[in-house]
């Protein structure tokens, strides 16, 4: 009698228990709802997690060297703080310097430089406007709208996504 009591507890438990856990189970429909289409086989993705400072930093390689950037989607062009363009081999003369630049330090002068490649994730832009600015100016590099408007990119959910 008793395992027969104690048969019956076990079955109602569990038939008490399973409709729960089926009704939490997720199906297979929505999970492929949630799931982000996967990008065309020809093209690259990248995604860049939002800093504790609030921005999106990323490095890239310009032409053969690493050099890190706040992505900044104000600036019009790459801005390249002068120490960092002459680690590329870029050494604009004081002539150079005609372009006049509105920053968040006052007004400034910057020489206009063409980059050769620029690489984020593995996405590559040939031939790149930037401008070089003292280092006194910029606080750091800005990789701007020169690069990013030749990529898809969207800010969703505290990061940057770039696709080519």
């Amino acid at each position: 009698m008793r395992q027969i009591l104690l048969f019956a507890l076990v079955a109602l438990a569990i038939g008490a228990l399973v409709p729960r856990f089926y009704a939490a189970a997720p199906t297979a429909a929505p999970q492929a709802l949630a799931t982000p289409a996967a990008p065309p086989d020809n093209s690259r993705s990248v995604t860049i997690a939002r800093s504790r400072d609030g921005h999106f930093h990323t490095e890239a390689v310009v032409d053969g060297r690493r050099i890190s950037f706040l992505i900044d989607t104000g600036a019009s062009l790459i801005a390249l703080r002068e120490r960092d363009a002459a680690r590329l081999g870029i050494h604009p003369a004081w002539r150079d310097y005609s372009a006049r630049v509105s920053t968040a330090n006052g007004t400034v002068r910057a020489a206009r430089v063409e980059l050769n490649r620029v690489e984020v994730g593995g996405m590559v832009v040939r031939d790149v406007k930037a401008l070089v600015l003292p280092d006194e100016a910029l606080g750091q590099n800005l990789l701007g709208m020169s690069f990013l408007s030749r990529l898809r990119w969207q800010q969703r959910d505290g990061k940057l996504v770039l696709e080519q």
